[in-house]
């Protein structure tokens, strides 16, 4: 069985470590929604500039097909050509069995340190993003699971957690199911996500909780979308849950190509500058976080649009 990796973003006994880990999804999120297509060797140049900026883990490439979403194609491409700097973890999503070889590949080539397999909480947007029910979408982790290589890093990352695609609220004893079924898999690491962006604080904090309360053993982290500029209220509740796990965009890009009026992600730049005023560190450097943002306005000026 693969590592489903569990550890904590820090230790006592390293003091240089960081507070809280930020995972960058730009190169993945952040341009999958966008209406152009940018270059491998523009997305070799972005991912080097996070790289710069002190960014321990981001998320480079989705295993879809790219038919369905353009902007994705090249996955296998872009891994080979990405410079692997000893700070920081590659990652890439999958949707299905076959995505999930894709990365169990490339991890095999040397190139993918950590991949993330998806699941939809409210079933509208399971059909819509995967062609799936959650149930299967479940049972295909569990194949996806038993076939990857025990030395990969899995996680398991659960979209619409906390708001469907209607826009409701979503009951929490979904999200405790659709969590329960993952743990019962193996995953120590689980992410959570507003992925519309409009999910109220006060709802993030209640699931939060309960998941923590009912699965005290597991490392959760938080993806969170940007409708109402609420994230980084969000952040704090989190935080103050003990959540040290954090998803962000260079930006603030990002959207979901199959969640009609999902908003842009957290910005990157927003979330680090946030959590160095109130004292934690995460080893990033914010100037050479603005160079980075610079680059990526440069990049999608210069970007192919998509072909309708």
């Amino acid at each position: 069985m693969p590592a489903f990796d569990s550890t904590p973003a820090h230790t006592s006994a390293d003091s240089s470590a960081p507070d809280v880990l930020v995972t960058d999804v730009v190169l993945r999120d952040g341009l999958q929604d966008e209406p152009v297509i940018v270059s491998v060797a523009d997305r070799v140049a972005l991912a080097g500039a996070l790289t710069a900026a002190g960014i321990l883990e981001f998320e480079a490439a989705s295993f879809v097909s790219a038919r369905r979403v353009p902007q994705m194609a090249g996955a296998e491409e872009l891994l080979a050509a990405l410079p692997r700097p000893s700070h920081a973890k590659i990652a890439g999503l999958a949707l299905s069995p076959t995505g999930a070889r894709r990365g169990a590949a490339a991890h095999e080539a040397g190139q993918l340190d950590v991949l993330r397999l998806v699941v939809s909480a409210d079933p509208g947007h399971s059909v819509a993003n995967s062609g799936r029910g959650v149930d299967q979408a479940l049972d295909e982790i569990g194949e996806s699971i038993a076939a990857l290589p025990p030395s990969l890093t899995v996680e398991a990352d659960v979209s619409t957690a906390f708001v469907g695609l209607d826009g409701s609220p979503l009951p929490t004893e979904r999200l405790l199911y659709v969590v329960r079924r993952l743990r019962d898999l193996g995953a120590g690491r689980i992410g959570l996500a507003d992925t519309l962006g409009t999910a109220p604080t006060e709802h993030v904090a209640h699931c939060l909780s309960t998941v923590l309360e009912a699965f005290p053993d597991l490392t959760v982290s938080l993806h969170l979308h940007n409708a109402h500029g609420q994230a980084l209220r969000t952040v704090d509740a989190a935080l103050a849950l003990g959540v040290v796990r954090f998803d962000s965009a260079l930006g603030g890009l990002g959207g979901c190509p199959f969640a009609p009026g999902a908003h842009g992600n957290l910005a990157t730049e927003e979330l680090v500058a946030h959590l160095h005023a109130h004292g934690m560190k995460t080893g990033i450097d914010e100037t050479a976080l603005v160079e980075a943002g610079n680059l990526l306005t440069t990049v999608l000026a210069g970007a192919t649009a998509v072909s309708v």
